[in-house]
């Protein structure tokens, strides 16, 4: 998610390419869709294997089966940035094809867990994989697609990370109906040995770059976001004024801050914090993990509720979900034209405001919801996303200085897995204490799974709502601020 070396931009109209040279083309762009298709469905499907895994031998807890979720998408977040200037120092084709084993790896170390350490390890180095090949699949797209082409090419690439969410819902629904937990897995083994058999034939060699390795900044921002989780998850477990937790909070807060002062003073930051002296990239990026904050809490969630509530089989639960992400990436696609007639503000705060009212319309569902209702509420969201996010991802991009675009790219990737994570994990301790306090026999299971569902959803509205007006009101702040500043 660096910069990214491509061929000079020809002076004339470029003559048609050979027959061969188009297939090649489209080869390379399907592979990197596939790669990245393959890495976001896995945090889709993930979620409707909970209840398997809770009921498994491996008998987790409410807050170690919310690790099993979040570690992934922590380490996704926190490696993401620098993976990209991985890339650039080492090769982008060879990080690519290294992320691609080490995801494998992780998916069959989890197959093969027995016990708790080994699967959450198993997801950690899957999540390292996602985020070492996730910047390098777009880095080799652009460098094989000619500057006509990039366009497409980088929207195929978008749409595919969005039709993962919908890949990982419907597939992951198939498996874990037929399969235990650990077939799930175990699909995705042989998927990364295929994609790394195809994408080390298909994929051309990208000339390197020099670029400087943030180290001690890529660690702290790891080892900050992680604190902040463990005290959200382990607040109600060990208790929020305990030591580990309130220890863990006054890390957060100290390894955030280390980190501000390391980037003010290093020559080349992982995440250089003048950035945000930007109000548009600052409102843009806010907004990202927003979004990604109310559509996580309601993933988490979901599947859960219509499994354990609703009585639907994890088949029938992931088709379920489709709808919602077939309904995002429709009203995507209309998004940034409405952004242009009816402003920034505008587009991104009734986006928000719509993901805020589809978890709050979610909050009123119970067993006795009709379905068709029930859509309604998912579709809302997916409105709401579909309006916001273009606009806010082009907010950041059209902010950052031309010569730090990679590090825009990476800032908007890492926001967006860092929502996600903080989303899972506020709703899913919200759940643990309310389901935990209320559980009994037969329907008051149910009841007081849907009581705590609410809430959850009620708590995630308010920080959607709450947050929104911030991102709202730095959008409204003129672009030539941002020029200003940079």
């Amino acid at each position: 998610m660096t910069s990214t070396a491509s061929p000079p931009t020809p002076s004339s109209s470029p003559a048609p390419a050979p027959a061969g040279a188009r297939a090649g083309r489209r080869s390379v762009t399907a592979a990197m869709c596939a790669c990245v298709l393959v890495a976001q469905s896995l945090v889709a499907a993930m979620n409707l294997a909970v209840p398997k895994i809770t009921a498994s031998g491996l008998h987790p807890s409410p807050a170690q089966m919310l690790w099993i979720v979040d570690i992934y998408v922590l380490v996704f977040a926190g490696l993401l940035i620098p993976a990209g200037a991985l890339g650039d120092r080492f090769g982008r084709k060879g990080i690519l094809l290294t992320g691609l084993g080490v995801f494998g790896a992780g998916a069959l170390l989890c197959a093969l867990a027995t016990e708790l350490p080994v699967l959450l390890a198993g997801r950690a180095v899957a999540g390292a994989g996602a985020a070492l090949l996730v910047p390098a699949t777009m880095s080799v797209l652009l460098h094989a697609s000619p500057p006509d082409r990039r366009a497409r090419a980088v929207a195929a690439w978008s749409t595919a990370i969005g039709a993962g969410g919908l890949a990982g819902n419907a597939g992951g629904g198939l498996i874990v109906q037929h399969l235990p937990w650990q077939g799930l897995f175990w699909v995705y083994v042989p998927l990364a040995l295929g994609l790394l058999c195809w994408v080390s034939t298909a994929a051309p060699r990208v000339p390197r770059q020099t670029a400087a390795l943030d180290l001690p900044g890529s660690a702290l921002l790891v080892v900050g976001a992680a604190a902040l989780l463990f005290g959200i998850i382990e607040g109600p477990g060990r208790g929020w004024f305990s030591a580990p937790v309130t220890g863990a909070f006054a890390l957060a807060l100290v390894v955030f801050a280390v980190f501000v002062r390391h980037g003010l003073r290093a020559a080349h930051p992982v995440l250089d914090p003048r950035l945000f002296r930007l109000p548009r990239l600052r409102a843009g990026s806010v907004g990202i993990a927003v979004t990604f904050f109310g559509m996580f809490a309601l993933f988490y969630v979901n599947a859960q509720f219509l499994q354990y509530v609703k009585g639907y089989s994890p088949l029938r639960t992931g088709g379920a979900i489709v709808p919602l992400a077939v309904g995002m990436m429709a009203v995507t696609k209309y998004g940034m034209r409405w952004a242009q007639r009816a402003g920034e503000a505008r587009a991104v705060g009734t986006g928000l405001a719509l993901i805020a009212a589809g978890l709050l319309l979610l909050s009123t569902a119970d067993a006795g919801t009709p379905y068709p209702l029930y859509l309604v509420f998912l579709l809302v969201m997916s409105a709401g996303a579909g309006l916001a996010m273009p606009t806010l991802s082009h907010a950041i991009v059209a902010s950052v200085p031309a010569r730090r675009s990679g590090m825009g790219s990476g800032l908007q990737g890492a926001a967006r897995e860092l929502g996600a994570a903080l989303g899972i994990a506020v709703v899913g301790t919200v759940l643990s204490v309310r389901f935990a306090a209320g559980t009994g026999e037969g329907a008051a299971v149910a009841t007081a799974f849907t009581d705590a569902t609410a809430l959850g959803y009620r708590i995630a509205a308010g920080v959607v709502l709450v947050l929104g007006a911030a991102v709202v009101a730095g959008l409204r702040t003129k672009a030539r601020a941002d020029r200003t500043e940079a």
